[in-house]
């Protein structure tokens, strides 16, 4: 019975809704009712007769007729004998001698007997329904369409006409009519978009009529034929579905939340009122339906700890039932919200574990590994054998055919590794690779990010209160987080250092698989600058041994980035050693400290609160592993100054530059 309870019908499950209304009955095939069983001996009678039949269409009818409500075992084995092919080919050579209702009756009956949808009576039947559609009604429309999708049958052909028919004689459909024909657009995965601006209008004019079943019904339609909708249409369904949602099924309920998601609408009474219904259901949910709640909370950055922890608790009892995808979007979602519940390890290594098992489905889907393996590295989880395996050339050449963009995610994944996991030895991106991704992130940055209202004032009044464009640096310091900063370098006693300089003194060049930790290389790696390169080109030994000078003498060291041309003579496998020491003299205490200003935003953010997401907690976290001070400037103190005068502004600025206590 759990096996039953966790397996996803997909082609059963959407079909709910019809069980609400008797009308669906005349437009709807159902399958698990072909009606009163024969005898099995009446199967061998009439496929003896089929010699007979002379192409008469309402004796090919009532053959196919009386066969499918033979016991379901006959009818399995009929569809492979050589008088049911002839009763086929009987069937096709007179298919426009049949009438309309005949038609449909043999169509219903292939359902039944469960023909293959590549069989030629059916290629035969496809022809000649779309060369009928202008004859037909819209019940026997959407009857044969029914019959298509119950058969898994393509028809793109008669989807089109189907459509354009409903356009036309849209005044003409009955509610139940409408929730089909909702669901006929989303199993054909198709959006008519001269039908849309006239389904909005439907959905407002019958929206206290339908059921919530149909509700679900019409936002699953819409969600998987990639429909847009306008964001008061979904609105007033949220509306409505908020305050009945206790008698909601959770199927139906799941449909509506993948529509929100899509339309990235945070409808907070919707939400709140799903924090207090959704945990007592969680462990009677099938897993993909639990994959699609969590999945809802995270793409639109909101965090409740209830639901959250309601899924981790059911989780490792269920993972076996997860699929790539659901692995992948579990871990995804709690990385994202920043979440580690209070069975984490238990949580973590059975989704990981799971991935292992699932790793030929990452072969074909190698998104979705990725997404896994970020998701895991925003809480700070690295497994090193799935991450050798995500860098390697093979994988990182399938990234290259998916439909997605990936190489963010690459990027992000494999500096990422670099910084925080200073032992791993597996593979790596190719540094020409990083180059390209890094030069990406930059473009990207000057056109989207650095223009910004908020930062460029930020920049601008930054420069004027420490004396100039040389005192500080906006860039990314760390490219692969997408994101940028406002780069500061203050003396111990506070006062602020020139560092961005458009010409940088040429540094030399460092050779070698290994670099021994003399004077010298500390003296250069302490009054480094930072170039027009990023920091985070800097070899990970040596940023690790930079961090840990900070930390041992109670402040974060300089530990500039090493010359332009350092890197290249540095193979993908050949790290600097170097070994910072216990303690240091006084003479080697850090002489500046570097300031990481966050001009962050609301996306950075969880929905209505101070709780950063995930990338931006790796970002922080990273920076202060290379030996920045992370200092914020948060939008709900920035965003209401940007009105406020010249004066406020500076003031908030300088205490946050120079205020020793933060």
């Amino acid at each position: 019975e759990k096996d039953k309870q966790e397996m996803h019908d997909s082609k059963e499950d959407p079909r709910v809704f019809q069980k609400g209304r008797p009308e669906y009955r005349a437009l709807t095939c159902d399958s698990c009712e072909p009606g009163p069983t024969l005898p099995a001996e009446e199967g061998d009678s009439i496929l003896h007769s089929v010699a007979l039949c002379e192409d008469s269409p309402g004796t090919i009818t009532d053959f196919f007729r009386r066969l499918s409500r033979l016991p379901a075992e006959h009818r399995a084995a009929l569809v492979s004998k050589p008088t049911f092919s002839a009763l086929c080919h009987c069937a096709g050579r007179a298919i426009r001698l049949f009438s309309t209702p005949d038609l449909i009756n043999v169509l219903k009956a292939c359902v039944h007997l469960a023909v293959p949808p590549s069989h030629p009576l059916l290629d035969a039947c496809d022809v000649e329904f779309c060369r009928r559609v202008w004859d037909m009604n819209l019940e026997q429309l959407l009857l044969v369409a029914d019959c298509w999708r119950c058969l898994e049958r393509n028809v793109p052909s008669y989807l089109s006409i189907l459509f354009s028919y409903a356009n036309l004689h849209w005044k003409e459909l009955t509610l139940p009519q409408f929730v089909q024909l909702l669901y006929i657009i989303g199993e054909g995965r198709r959006s008519p978009v001269d039908l849309m601006q006239k389904v909005e209008s439907m959905i407002l004019k019958d929206l206290d009529s339908f059921t919530l079943e149909e509700l679900g019904a019409i936002c699953l339609g819409l969600f998987k034929s990639l429909s847009e909708i306008s964001n008061h249409v979904m609105r007033r369904i949220a509306d409505r579905v908020s305050l009945q949602m206790e008698d909601m099924s959770t199927y139906a309920l799941v449909n509506v939340l993948k529509m929100l998601r899509y339309a990235r609408m945070d409808h907070l009474p919707l939400l709140k009122e799903l924090g207090k219904v959704i945990p007592p259901r969680i462990p009677t949910i099938n897993i993909q339906g639990i994959m699609h709640i969590t999945l809802t909370y995270s793409s639109l950055h909101y965090f409740d700890e209830g639901v959250l922890a309601a899924v981790a608790m059911a989780l490792p009892s269920k993972v076996t039932y997860c699929r790539s995808k659901d692995a992948a979007k579990f871990l995804w979602s709690f990385g994202c919200l920043d979440y580690e519940p209070p069975n984490e390890e238990e949580f973590y290594c059975s989704l990981i574990k799971q991935i292992h098992i699932k790793l030929h489905e990452y072969r074909k889907f190698p998104e979705h590994l990725l997404t896994a393996l970020l998701g895991l590295a925003f809480v700070r989880r690295f497994p090193e054998e799935l991450i050798d395996y995500a860098l390697t050339e093979e994988f990182v050449q399938k990234t290259r055919g998916s439909k997605y963009e990936l190489n963010k995610d690459l990027f992000t994944l494999s500096r990422s590794v670099e910084i925080e996991c200073p032992n791993y030895q597996g593979s790596r991106l190719p540094p020409q690779l990083h180059q390209e991704f890094t030069e990406m992130a930059l473009n990207f940055a000057e056109q989207e990010i650095y223009v910004r209202p908020e930062i460029v004032e930020a920049t601008s009044l930054l420069e004027s209160m420490l004396g100039g464009p040389q005192y500080l640096k906006s860039h990314m310091i760390l490219p692969h987080t997408r994101s940028s900063d406002l780069e500061v370098h203050l003396a111990m006693d506070g006062r602020p250092i020139p560092f961005n300089f458009k010409e940088p003194v040429a540094a030399k060049k460092l050779k070698g698989i290994e670099v021994s930790l003399t004077d010298d290389l500390m003296s250069q790696l302490i009054k480094g600058r930072a170039y027009s390169q990023s920091p985070v080109e800097v070899e990970n030994k040596a940023r690790t041994a930079a961090q840990e000078r900070g930390n041992n003498a109670g402040a974060p060291c300089s530990g500039g980035a090493l010359p332009p041309d350092a890197k290249s003579h540095v193979e993908p496998n050949q790290r600097l050693c170097l070994e910072a020491p216990p303690s240091f003299p006084l003479a080697q205490q850090p002489r500046e400290v570097k300031l990481a200003i966050q001009v962050s935003n609301r996306n950075h953010y969880c929905h209505s609160s101070k709780r950063l997401l995930g990338l931006h907690c790796l970002k922080r976290r990273q920076l202060r592993q290379l030996g920045y001070v992370v200092v914020e400037l948060p939008f709900w103190e920035w965003f209401p100054l940007l009105k406020r005068t010249r004066s406020e502004k500076l003031s908030y600025l300088h205490y946050k530059v120079f205020d020793p206590a933060l």
